[in-house]
């Protein structure tokens, strides 16, 4: 069994560019001395219009990626209570992952052609369970040289079974509350028209966004060319949010997969780690006692006080021109 990392000092950087992965990828043969383990690259492209990940693996990925599935390795089956991708018993990813070759020594770098939204996922869990990983910025497009076709192999290993951080996972009922709290921040990783409930998931029966929740698409951390941007101009965005004055802050998107894109962006600004709500709209709009407010932001970003004074009287009815279904718990 391979040895497990140590703590975060010994972490990465949670986003990283081609050339770091060339400079590390670079045999004797080269002339070149890799300054460390050659990374195992992991392709986690997924796409919400039903397209098939795996079949965009097989016509061109990065040379020697692995395949790496959203919804069977990086997710349990669909459950009302836990969402579309719910997290697998840590026992069942340690296993998964093993089958795939990536040792719990190995550095991995995930990436898709989304701007790393879907890879975010896997690179989030690694790093919260003490392994080193981070996401190819500007992902597939950033690879300048030659793809690679067809399956990619590794020999299988046996990884140590390493608990999911369950400070910085937070349930319904959890969210719920911290949403309505003048000292907590929710914040809503999806696209606007998903959070003011214009669009709706086909695999979802309610559109709209939780109590208290503010819009931050995770797209906001890129630039145009689909890259992150600088550390201090993501620590503003966050800050302006409301981070810096929140006690507990929760991220959720639509299954708890593009909320950790977010996630890693508030690591990279230097900000303190904020918390996932796994099941995230999924779980939340399956539940018909849950209540779900339609409409835009009814407040501007000034921290969670505001929030909390905007929206938790009576259920947030008609607060900014937004609209209330369902009742409270």
């Amino acid at each position: 069994m391979s040895a497990a990392r140590g703590p975060a000092a010994e972490q990465i950087p949670p986003v990283v560019s081609a050339a770091w992965v060339r400079e590390r990828a670079a045999s004797p043969g080269d002339g070149v001395p890799a300054p460390d383990a050659e990374p195992v690259l992991a392709d986690v492209r997924w796409y919400l219009d039903g397209r098939s990940g795996h079949d965009a693996y097989l016509a061109g990925h990065l040379p020697g990626a692995v395949w790496v599935d959203i919804d069977t390795d990086l997710s349990g089956p669909p459950t009302p209570d836990g969402g579309r991708h719910p997290l697998l018993p840590p026992e069942e990813f340690a296993a998964r992952l093993g089958r795939l070759g990536i040792a719990d020594d190995s550095v991995v770098v995930a990436y898709d052609d989304q701007g790393g939204g879907f890879a975010a996922r896997l690179v989030w869990l690694l790093r919260r369970t003490g392994h080193r990983a981070a996401l190819l910025d500007g992902g597939l497009a950033a690879w300048l040289t030659p793809l690679e076709t067809g399956p990619v192999r590794r020999q299988p290993v046996e990884r140590r079974v390493a608990p999911w951080p369950d400070h910085l996972l937070r349930d319904a009922d959890e969210t719920a509350a911290a949403g309505l709290s003048p000292r907590a921040l929710v914040l809503d990783s999806r696209a606007v028209t998903r959070y003011s409930g214009v669009d709706q998931h086909a695999g979802e029966t309610r559109a709209g966004h939780l109590p208290g929740a503010l819009s931050a698409p995770w797209q906001d951390n890129l630039t145009a060319d689909g890259r992150f941007r600088p550390p201090g101009e993501l620590r503003t965005r966050f800050v302006e949010l409301g981070l810096a004055g929140a006690e507990d802050v929760v991220f959720h998107c639509g299954s708890g997969v593009t909320a950790c894109h977010n996630l890693l962006a508030v690591e990279l600004a230097g900000l303190p780690d904020a918390a996932l709500f796994p099941g995230s709209w999924s779980a939340w709009s399956a539940d018909p006692d849950r209540p779900v407010v339609r409409g835009r932001q009814p407040f501007g970003s000034s921290g969670p006080e505001a929030a909390h004074r905007a929206g938790s009287a009576a259920g947030w009815p008609g607060a900014g021109g937004s609209a209330t279904e369902g009742a409270p718990r």
